[in-house]
């Protein structure tokens, strides 16, 4: 199941160009967040022939002018895979929690003040502008992601007042759907807006015949951390991340 879960969320933030070499995924998103272009090592290799995979991977992203990203998964990813990164001199970074929930059990919070919820099919201005002043980067890039995507998805908005504080997006995948794109403005947190849209997204997925529900967070992240828990996701596994010097 980690597996296939991690390979709907490479599904769901789509690289620019994918090669799939015995098994793994070699991602190059050059314009993207870094973690869209990571190498996926989800396919087996022998011990005697992990070395050579590695290089295989360096020679793909040092063609490209890139380092070299590992996504580093314990028992998805070949036996030693870390060791031999660790030996490179590859650091690590980036813990990441991937957390399951089912979609029938989240619900909006107890107690709040009064808001808008809305879920479209495609991305406003005013979702963006939300999304954008919260993570940054380049807004291009992020619009060419979501321009990639195949599956259908939901983008939710919450409301207080006049102003959008609070968004998130959801992908279907074949009774799955994942969670990205989470972000409330400062001057809203606290106030339910992030469980408003978690609420809002589990319906939309329950409506498409989605019952369960993943995301991915980083275990650093202490105040999502508790939003998840509360609204009743568990964590499924750890993983990290390896970078080449």
């Amino acid at each position: 199941m980690i597996r296939d879960l991690q390979e709907r969320a490479a599904q769901a933030l789509p690289a620019e160009y994918i090669e799939h070499a015995d098994g793994w995924w070699l991602r190059h998103a050059p314009s993207s967040s870094w973690w869209i272009g990571t190498v996926l090592p989800h396919g087996d290799a022998r011990p005697d022939e992990l070395l050579r995979r590695v290089v295989r991977a360096e020679e793909f992203y040092a063609a490209r002018g890139e380092v070299a990203r590992f996504q580093v998964t314990p028992g998805v990813c070949p036996p030693g895979l870390d060791a031999v990164l660790t030996e490179r001199g590859y650091r690590a970074e980036s813990p990441v929690s991937l957390q399951v929930a089912q979609s029938p059990q989240i619900d909006g919070p107890s107690s709040t003040q009064p808001c808008q919820v809305s879920v479209d099919d495609h991305p406003t201005g005013a979702w963006f502008d939300v999304w954008h002043a919260v993570n940054g980067g380049d807004l291009q890039a992020a619009w060419d992601v979501l321009a990639r995507l195949e599956r259908p998805c939901g983008y939710a908005s919450v409301t207080f007042g006049n102003e959008v504080v609070a968004v998130g997006r959801a992908v279907v995948d074949d009774g799955w759907a994942g969670l990205f794109g989470m972000a409330t403005l400062p001057q809203a947190r606290g106030r339910g807006a992030g469980r408003h849209v978690l609420a809002a997204l589990a319906r939309w997925a329950e409506a498409r015949q989605a019952d369960h529900m993943y995301l991915q967070v980083e275990r650093d992240n202490v105040p999502a951390l508790r939003l998840y828990e509360t609204a009743g996701f568990t964590e499924a596994c750890a993983y990290h991340y390896r970078t080449a010097p």
